[in-house]
């Protein structure tokens, strides 16, 4: 579960989050501080795994509190100010929503924080801990389906689609190829083809301008060749 905690000065920014965060898995509300003293007072005592961050606030603003944390826990800051989103990224906050922001946005916001924590934990663990679940949500038609990224297979851009192909079922999502594929890690997929993206670990076996996966058969496009020749040295 990720544990977040809210800090807004604005009850309406905090009832916008916690109900979008109730739509989605894995998500834990912790608490809701109005201002960063109240927060400052909240972290001395609790172990928090996310803040969504306002950054006009009384007292002490947020970029302010942000830098009086020795050890900050993910931030996704939320403001109506695009002004500061610079100093933000150097304060290495995983996002940046614009208010007033979509659920969509904010869904991108939210596999932006899963992305880095997978990532963080397969660089600190052994080989013995390396099977820590990765997901992402995608969408489609009117729901959000959660995907373990070591399920998917390949994806394939089909028209304003893209096909997320797993070892379960085919997703259909409202996406760029390319848009996709930024959510995914580079390490583990690569484009073969201006339609297809591949997971390496899931290739059977390649020949000539084919790549087998399971019972499906990719092909390799001539601007993609050198992409799948690295992955033998050629």
């Amino acid at each position: 579960m990720i544990r977040y905690l809210i800090i807004d000065d604005e009850p309406m920014a905090h009832t916008i989050i916690k109900k979008y965060c109730a739509l989605l898995p894995n998500l834990e509300f912790k608490a809701s501080c109005y201002d960063a003293i109240e927060a400052l007072l909240y972290l001395n005592a609790h172990e928090i795994d996310l803040i969504f961050l306002d950054l006009n606030m009384p007292k002490l603003k947020g970029f302010e509190f942000l830098k009086t944390l020795a050890n900050p826990p993910k931030v996704i800051v939320t403001t109506a100010y695009s002004e500061f989103a610079i100093d933000g990224y150097a304060l290495n906050v995983v996002d940046y929503l614009l208010k007033p922001f979509s659920f969509e946005r904010f869904l991108s916001a939210i596999n932006k924080v899963i992305s880095s924590n997978a990532t963080s934990l397969n660089h600190d663990s052994n080989s013995d801990t390396l099977s820590v679940k990765k997901h992402i949500f995608l969408k489609q038609h009117n729901s959000y389906v959660q995907v373990e990224l070591a399920s998917i297979l390949f994806i394939e851009a089909s028209g304003n689609y893209t096909k997320v192909v797993t070892d379960r079922t085919t997703i259909s999502i409202r996406e760029k190829i390319s848009d996709t594929l930024a959510m995914l890690t580079n390490r583990d997929f690569i484009q073969v083809h201006k339609s297809f993206a591949v997971a390496k670990k899931h290739i059977t076996s390649i020949e000539g301008n084919r790549i087998y996966i399971q019972d499906y058969v990719v092909p390799v496009g001539k601007m993609y060749k050198g992409n799948v020749n690295g992955l033998f040295g050629g």
